[in-house]
């Protein structure tokens, strides 16, 4: 097979697969083995799979066929997360246009049973799209034994995981100021607000506080604040607050200041008012500072302002916080740059502000902090100014209250970013929510050192941005005010004092008394369900909030299995049945647990990461993962986030269809966003990875096909692979390929284990390199076996001249056998390493190479399938470090002189006649010397010059300084050292390149601060050479064209045809011979159609060919002597007959000129 096209093979494998069940198939061959534990992180199905979900695909498809085809048994269950906000907007959406509501007030008019079927109705809608698109990457993964976070199995785990965490006390409900979505109606996580931020412009408005008269201060400030009127010269000074929330002023309690600033007391010359605030805060008071007209009055430190009153913004809730609220409290998280030193406090809208407040007093349990908003962030009738106002909406009007009422000091705009909602995309609000919490900050430390435990890739993940998320975990929000989702399994009395939490379907039928049948556990299934009090309180009713979803997916683990209720040894009886780690369910869940491996982007972090990390932490002291891999962010080419609105990236099954699975694979896992960094999707870089790496590998097995069918055709003999052979095989470029094929499979065996596949991928690909361009390259007469003769004719028994069943095999036969023997092994072992990574194309390969393969290497296999076999082993007795490190030397030393043609443009074909070589390293030379015959081969020159004097060369030594780091280390001096740099005798810097320092102007530098530079002197002597370096090494090419080089290269060339032409007619060196030639029209032109439709064929090659026969003429007059043993009878052309008897002939192609050679008799 020529030419392939890579998509529609790639759909022929995958009709195998579906035909044979290969993917069951490779679970059943390794059933018995070793288990291997992945975790799969469940998505949405409510939109089809974009190149974010393609790469966690294909990492978590390498993997684990990674480990299956190393001898262990590995389950993959695609997931489904079924439940949330995103099911729920679709359905919101559906309302709003069929009834003109949505969110509660929909769920009230159709009822939540009907709200919930709906959600369940569109949960799977793109679920065929996922499975069709997933089976076409490549991925192996179960769909049909799927688990999905809506099954009563998986909730029901839920709700056992749920329990232990609350018979712990580890569950409490509390008020927190959380991050809120006025468009959900529900309270967030905080992980989940800091997912979307975006740019926005707010209102920034400083707010006046007057100060009340001394006669209505507390006893204890009014000596401070009388020192201050007196300054101030009148009895009206105000503090001054500066905020870009206008909406949350309504509610406003107290301000606070830093004790520690100092505050001043100024008196502002234009408007006649006298300010309390910060130096640093005349930024924001006035629009130029410089400019302002104020005076300082007064300064005094911040903890001298503790418990003045002042004069409530509004008095909506004036009387139920007279005499408590409306003064200025201390702490110290005020910032000096940020606003004017005094921060207005609003307890139920911020953090801080509920912390301080509840500390202080103002607000406690029988006196909650003003929260004047309905469910949708809209003013309530105790503030009716602004009531049914949207928050955000209500800013303008707040202002121009202000305006109006004399409090409005100075109003401007900021940009700044700010959180929004990851599902509605709306703002989110600070907002105190009765929540139910999950303690997680007493558990920091335990979480922090299970971190340790596991292994992250890349490690910077681990060791910075989750370390530092865990270190600053919060008490997790993990109740939802929503209605499609996991309920919270807690039933309570109507003071709250009573509360049952059920940890089962059998608990909640029999504390209830329910004898109903109970198969599903959504709102509408069990919210009717009341449990009879214990304490006299009546019946407890179910909390209305569900689960946060990030806790079901936390869950995974455990609930996907349905832990432990269907585990064995589980006692429904025994409240601690499936706690402990060796005993009852435990036993069985901790053979494979915590799980080998989990796979997702970066943003998971503070997702499913830390869930799952919380989780395991709380139920059994560890995480329940062991290597984790993260990914980064795939963007679109432009840099921004991929916008299907925008259209700014090509449709992912168009990419596949166009390229293929393997190329799409190949490229993203072969970029920067396996390393957790941002990939720009390119749709040329996938086409690059076909032409570049697949096209290259395909090549090489086509290329053997081709060399085994010739082998066949010359021999006889079909071409099948011996192992065994490599023992004997003493080819210098057969042994380093080898060798560099085990020390490949060494290194992919040790980077896989420490899930690098970044560092994997690109030696992977080398290696490609190496087969192709290297190996190939170099053996390919070998491997076409041009001096094999023909096979040796059978006797009438069917036996050769030798008395075997196989014709003898010469030793250019014997080469050939060698050169294909290693061939297949590296393609072979080649195939099977990429596997994994590309597993289209590896398997292709490999079916078409198995009838290769001997009987005893197949029997008792399964070789319908590369993903059947196990991984290649490394054969120790391949492994030849010096043979690698030599091959490694020449591939340099090549490249280098590849370099030099290229700067010259002078190509391959034009003869050159010295290529220099100066290291001083003698290895190193010793080890070019060696193969010094394919340097110079590849090069095309005459002279290979390989020397540690450079003194001869006229090399020079420059030294250029490092700037930045020179300036940074030795400031004013940098410029004094560099102008010394050029006296550096050859002497110091070679000292210098050995030792790694120097002394310059009395300071020492190190490497860092020095780029040493190698050249030629310039002169009329070296204006041919060409230059290179790398490293240590140092070539010079003579680029100087020698017209007497190409006739020297053909006659040795011809001469070597003639000497294997008279070795296969079994002639010896005292055998006379006169040699024949004629030369024949190229093949290309001979063989071109679109010249034979045009009738320029003949003319065309007899052109070529006339040109080539004066070249072949000259050659043979001015290099007569070279062929004077060879030809002892002379050299003649052709003319058609009467020349003598011919003994043997070859029709050759030497350099782009095609020849007949005879050999005849005289």
């Amino acid at each position: 097979m020529g030419s392939i096209n890579f998509p529609s093979e790639e759909e022929r494998i995958l009709a195998q697969w579906n035909e044979s069940n290969a993917f069951h198939r490779q679970l059943e061959l390794t059933k018995d083995l070793p288990p291997y534990v992945f975790y799969d992180g469940p998505p949405f199905a409510t939109g089809t799979p974009h190149y974010g979900h393609l790469l966690a695909s294909t990492i978590k498809d390498i993997i684990p066929r990674y480990w299956s085809m190393r001898g262990r048994y590995v389950e993959r269950r695609f997931g489904w997360d079924t439940h949330g906000v995103p099911i729920e907007q679709i359905i919101d959406k559906q309302l709003q246009e069929e009834l003109g509501v949505r969110g509660k007030a929909a769920v009230e008019k159709i009822g939540i049973k009907e709200y919930n079927r709906r959600c369940r109705e569109v949960v799977m809608t793109y679920a065929e799209e996922w499975r069709k698109v997933i089976g076409r990457l490549g991925r192996w993964i179960d769909f049909d034994r799927d688990y999905k976070t809506m099954n009563p199995t998986f909730m029901e785990s839920c709700w056992w995981v749920f329990k232990q965490l609350h018979r712990r006390g580890l569950v409490y409900h509390g008020a927190r100021v959380l991050p809120y979505s006025t468009a959900l109606n529900t309270p967030l996580s905080k992980s989940e607000a800091q997912e979307e931020y975006k740019d926005v412009t707010d209102p920034a408005i400083t707010v006046s506080f007057p100060v009340l008269p001394l006669s209505e201060q507390p006893e204890e400030v009014k000596g401070k604040l009388g020192e201050a009127l007196k300054a101030a010269g009148t009895n009206e000074i105000s503090f001054v607050a500066w905020t870009t929330t206008p909406w949350t002023l309504p509610s406003n309690l107290a301000l606070c200041a830093h004790p520690d600033y100092e505050y001043w007391l100024l008196h502002d010359l234009e408007s006649d008012k006298r300010y309390m605030m910060l130096e640093a805060g005349l930024k924001v008071l006035y629009k130029d500072p410089k400019k302002a007209k104020y005076k300082v009055l007064w300064k005094t430190k911040g903890s001298d302002l503790e418990g003045w009153r002042y004069k409530p913004l509004f008095t909506y809730f004036e009387e139920q916080f007279r005499g408590i609220g409306f003064k200025m409290l201390l702490d110290t998280y005020v910032k000096q740059d940020d606003g004017v030193g005094i921060v207005h406090q609003s307890p139920a809208f911020g953090e801080d502000d509920y912390n301080i407040s509840w500390r202080l007093g103002l607000i406690n349990d029988d006196r909650p902090p003003p929260n004047p908003l309905n469910a949708s962030g809209e003013y309530t009738s105790e503030v009716p100014d602004f009531e049914g106002q949207h928050v955000k909406a209500a800013d303008k009007n707040i202002i121009k209250y202000l305006e109006a009422s004399g409090r409005l000091v100075r109003k401007s705009q900021i940009l700044h970013r700010y959180p929004h909602c990851p599902r509605s995309k709306t703002p989110l609000i600070q907002r105190a929510v009765p929540s139910w919490f999950i303690q997680v900050e007493s558990v920091v430390p335990e979480l922090l050192e299970n971190l340790e435990k596991t292994h992250w890739v890349p490690s910077n993940v681990k060791t910075g941005r989750f370390n530092a998320w865990l270190g600053a975990a919060r008490d997790w929000n993990v109740s939802r005010n929503r209605y499609w989702g996991t309920p919270l399994p807690l039933w309570v009395s109507e003071d709250m004092k009573e509360v049952v939490c059920v940890g089962s379907v059998a608990e909640l039928k029999e504390l209830s008394g329910f004898k109903g049948e109970l198969t599903d556990l959504h709102r509408d299934a069990v919210d009717h369900i009341t449990i009879p009090s214990k304490q006299g309180k009546g019946v407890l009713k179910r909390v209305e909030e569900v689960f946060d979803c990030w806790f079901e997916s936390g869950s995974m683990p455990y609930a996907s299995s349905h832990y432990p209720f269907s585990y064995p040894g589980f006692d429904a009886s025994d409240p601690d049945s499936g706690v402990s780690r060796t005993e009852g369910p435990g036993k069985e869940l901790f053979s494979k647990f915590p799980g080998d491996f989990i796979a997702e982007g970066l943003d998971q972090t503070r997702g499913w990461f830390y869930t799952m990390s919380v989780l395991g932490t709380h139920l059994f002291q560890t995480f329940p993962y062991q290597n984790c891999v993260v990914n980064g962010i795939v963007l679109a080419e432009d840099g921004k986030k991929m916008s299907k609105s925008l259209k700014n990236f090509p449709d992912p099954m168009l990419v596949i269809d166009k390229y293929g699975s393997d190329a799409l694979r190949l490229y993203l896992i072969d970029s920067p966003v396996v390393r957790g960094e941002p990939l720009r999707f390119s749709e040329q870089g996938v086409r690059q990875i076909v032409s570049g790496v697949l096209l290259p590998l395909w090549n090489s097995y086509n290329f053997f096909a081709q060399q085994a069918a010739l082998y066949k055709k010359n021999t006889g003999e079909d071409f099948t692979y011996n192992p065994d052979m490599q023992k004997t095989n003493e080819n210098v470029m057969d042994r380093w390929i080898l060798a560099a094929t085990q020390s490949l499979l060494q290194y992919v065996n040790a980077e896989m284990e420490a899930y690098r596949l970044y560092t994997v991928v690109p030696r992977l690909l080398k290696m490609v390199d190496d087969t192709t361009n290297w190996y190939i390259r170099f053996n390919r007469s070998r491997l076409k076996g041009q001096a094999t003769s023909a096979p040796a004719k059978p006797t009438a028994n069917g036996t050769h001249t030798n008395g075997s069943s196989s014709p003898p095999l010469d030793e250019e036969t014997n080469d050939t056998l060698h050169a294909l023997n290693t061939l297949f092994e590296v393609v072979y072992t080649l195939v099977r390493a990429l596997a994994p990574f590309i597993p289209f194309l590896s398997d292709n390969i490999f079916t078409r190479l198995v009838p290769h393969l001997s009987s005893t290497l197949t029997k008792d296999q399964d070789y319908r399938s590369v993903h059947f076999l196990r991984f290649p082993t490394v054969r120790e007795e391949l492994f030849d470090a010096v043979v690698e490190r030599r091959v490694a030397a020449m591939q340099k030393v090549i490249e280098l002189g590849r370099l030099c043609r290229d700067r010259r443009t002078l190509s391959l074909k034009t003869p050159l006649k010295t290529y220099i070589i100066l290291n001083q390293d003698k290895q190193f030379l010793e080890d070019v010397k060696t193969l010094e015959r394919y340097v110079a081969e590849e090069l095309n020159v005459r002279d290979l010059v390989l020397t540690s004097d450079e003194k001869m060369y006229g090399v020079e030594y420059t030294v250029l300084a490092d700037v930045k780091n020179l300036g940074q280390k030795f400031k004013k001096d940098a410029a004094k050292i560099r102008k010394a740099l050029p006296a550096l005798t050859p002497e110091q810097i070679h000292g210098f390149l050995e030792s790694g320092s120097i002394v310059v102007e009395g300071h020492t530098l190190e490497t860092e601060d020095l780029r040493v530079q190698r050249g030629v002197k310039s002169s009329p002597e070296t204006k041919d050479m060409e230059v290179a370096v790398e490293s240590e090494v140092m070539v010079l090419l003579d680029s100087k064209a020698y017209p007497e080089l190409a006739q020297e290269g053909l006659a040795r060339e011809v001469l070597n045809r003639i000497q294997r032409l008279r070795k296969s007619a079994g002639l010896v060196p005292t055998d006379d011979v006169r040699v024949a030639y004629s030369v024949l029209a190229p093949a290309e032109a001979a063989d071109g159609e679109a010249a034979q439709i045009n009738g320029a064929a003949d003319k065309a090659g007899e052109t070529s060919r006339t040109e080539n026969e004066k070249l072949v003429e000259e050659m043979f007059e001015a290099q007569k002597e070279t062929f004077v043993k060879a030809a002892s009878k002379g050299v003649v052309k052709q003319k058609g007959g009467g020349e003598g008897k011919v003994i043997a002939e070859e029709e050759a192609e030497i350099k782009d000129v095609r020849l007949l050679l005879s050999l005849l008799s005289v």
